[in-house]
């Protein structure tokens, strides 16, 4: 599944895979929410509330797209955030994975924080 993320000054796509929080977050769509910041992360809440999967990891590749189940957000990592060590994107805690970012995930870097996002199936 694809999905659109759009912001005052920019949208990026991305696919999703096959995992029960994507499918949970696609029954939500579309969304709308307020965007905040946290180093070089994108996060926002989504209304949705899963669990933790067996495969959820704190340390992702930049465009990840992530669910952190603690905030019911979508995180959107696109470099290092506050905790990182190095370079790595180090999420808040352990977060689901959906699936990446189309495209440079650097585009995140346009959010503001409390700008106006929607996610809707692209």
């Amino acid at each position: 599944m694809q999905i659109r993320i759009s912001w005052p000054s920019g949208h990026l796509t991305a696919s999703l895979g096959d995992t029960p929080t994507a499918s949970a977050l696609a029954a939500a769509l579309p969304l709308s929410a307020t965007a905040h910041t946290w180093g070089e992360e994108v996060y926002f809440d989504t209304g949705v509330s899963v669990g933790l999967e067996p495969d959820a990891r704190q340390v992702v590749e930049p465009g990840t797209v992530a669910f952190w189940t603690e905030g019911d957000a979508l995180a959107l990592p696109y470099g290092p955030t506050p905790i990182s060590r190095g370079g790595e994107s180090r999420l808040a805690s352990p977060c689901n994975l959906l699936g990446s970012l189309d495209g440079d995930p650097r585009l995140l870097a346009t959010v503001r924080d409390g700008d106006p996002i929607r996610v809707e199936r692209a």
